[in-house]
C-alpha cells in the first residue's frame, strides 16, 4: 500500500529570510521520517530544492513534477524517486494536486499563490476535501490570511473559506496537523 502524499507548493527562490530555508528544510526532512512521499514541483532550486534535498537526506520518497519548459529554468531534479514532465503548467498542477492526500505552501511567489488558489477554490466548490496547509513562517502569510478576511468581510466568499485553510507556524505543527487530517 502506499503511503500518503504530501503535495508541497514553494518558492524556486529562498527568500530574504534564512527561516524560510530552515522551515523548508525540516519540513522536507519531517514528511520523509513520516513515511510520506513529497510530491512537489521537481526544481532543484529555492525552497523547492531545500525541501527535495531534505526528504532525500532523510531517505524520503520523492515525486517531482515538472513542464518541459522549465527543465533549465529551475533546474529539473533527475535525481528523484520518480519525476513526471509535462507539456504544460496545468498539467503539472494537476499531476501534483491528484498525486496527494494534503497540500502545504511554504512561502513562495506568484507560482505558489496560483497553486494555493487553485486548491483553495477546488475545496471551496466541493471538488476535494484534501487538506490545505500554510506554513507561516516568520508571518509571511500572514498579509495573505488578512486579505481572505477582508475579501469573506467585503461580501465576496462565504466565512467557510477561512475554513477550507489551516495557518501553521511551524514543521512541527504541520506535522502534527496532517498525521491526525490524514488517518
Amino acid at each position: 500500500m502506499l503511503s500518503k502524499s504530501v503535495c508541497v507548493y514553494c518558492g524556486s527562490r529562498s527568500g530574504a529570510m534564512p527561516a524560510y530555508t530552515n522551515d523548508a528544510r525540516a519540513f522536507g526532512n519531517a514528511i520523509a521520517e513520516q513515511g510520506w512521499r513529497l510530491v512537489y514541483g521537481a526544481g532543484d532550486v529555492g525552497l523547492m530544492g531545500e525541501v527535495a534535498r531534505a526528504a532525500q537526506d532523510a531517505k524520503g520518497d520523492t515525486f517531482g513534477v515538472i513542464p518541459t519548459h522549465l527543465l533549465a529554468r529551475e533546474a529539473g531534479k533527475t535525481d528523484l524517486t520518480r519525476l513526471v514532465v509535462t507539456e504544460t503548467m496545468h498539467e503539472r498542477k494537476k499531476v501534483m494536486f491528484m498525486n496527494a492526500d494534503a497540500v502545504v505552501v511554504l512561502p513562495g511567489g506568484a507560482g505558489s499563490l496560483d497553486e494555493l488558489f487553485e486548491a483553495l477554490t477546488w475545496r471551496q466548490l466541493g471538488l476535494h476535501d484534501k487538506p490545505v496547509l500554510v506554513l507561516n513562517t516568520a508571518g509571511f502569510w500572514s498579509p495573505l490570511m488578512a486579505l481572505i478576511d477582508h475579501v469573506i468581510a467585503q461580501g465576496f466568499s462565504d466565512p467557510e473559506l477561512a475554513g477550507f485553510l489551516t495557518v501553521v507556524d511551524s514543521p512541527e505543527e504541520a506535522v502534527e496537523f496532517l498525521r491526525a487530517a490524514m488517518e
